[in-house]
């Protein structure tokens, strides 16, 4: 089972949060608030924190953006990821993808139903590596927000979760163009 090694030390990871939506500004960003209060809570660094518009190329560049710069590790974007018209979160993301983490969406579908079932299969949350950066792309409610944070990424950004998290391998995400001499 899933424990602490408490041996280990806790490390901070620098986080950054981005809320996809044509109507939220920071004063009215519930979503985003919510994953910034844990954020903190957890003992991590909010790096960095934006709003943008539906616009696939304003989410495909501050994404982009912030996987180059060294103070953040993970990315978690909120918004966009239903089937409407404006819904373009996904595929503004899938470009910057050198790998898709299936399991992610597996793992937060399944903590989804349990809450609100089978509505669940109308988000297209996705997870990804792109520059050595750990991308998240949740729904756009404090509910799923909440879902994601609590039940995967407070655990697996967390060194001492065992028997393995991401912050171990943190260091290696960018070995294939190490290898390749990019």
């Amino acid at each position: 089972m899933p424990k602490l090694d408490e041996s280990r030390p806790f490390i901070p990871v620098g986080i950054a949060v981005l809320t996809v939506s044509d109507t939220r500004t920071l004063a009215d960003d519930r979503s985003g608030d919510t994953l910034a209060a844990r954020i903190a809570e957890a003992g991590h660094r909010l790096a960095d924190r934006a709003i943008v518009t539906d616009d696939t190329s304003a989410i495909h560049d501050q994404v982009r953006d912030w996987t180059l710069r060294d103070d953040i590790d993970v990315v978690i974007t909120t918004g966009g990821t239903g089937f409407t018209g404006r819904d373009v979160t996904p595929e503004a993301l899938a470009p910057l993808f050198e790998k898709v983490m299936d399991g992610f969406s597996a793992v937060f579908h399944r903590i989804s139903y349990d809450k609100i079932g089978t509505s669940t299969i109308q988000s297209r949350a996705t997870g990804g590596v792109a520059n050595a950066t750990f991308i998240f792309v949740l729904p756009g409610s404090p509910g799923a927000c909440k879902d994601a944070w609590d039940g995967i990424l407070k655990h697996q950004l967390d060194y001492r979760h065992m028997p393995c998290n991401f912050v171990e391998i943190m260091p290696r995400l960018d070995e294939h163009l190490r290898r390749s001499g990019k």
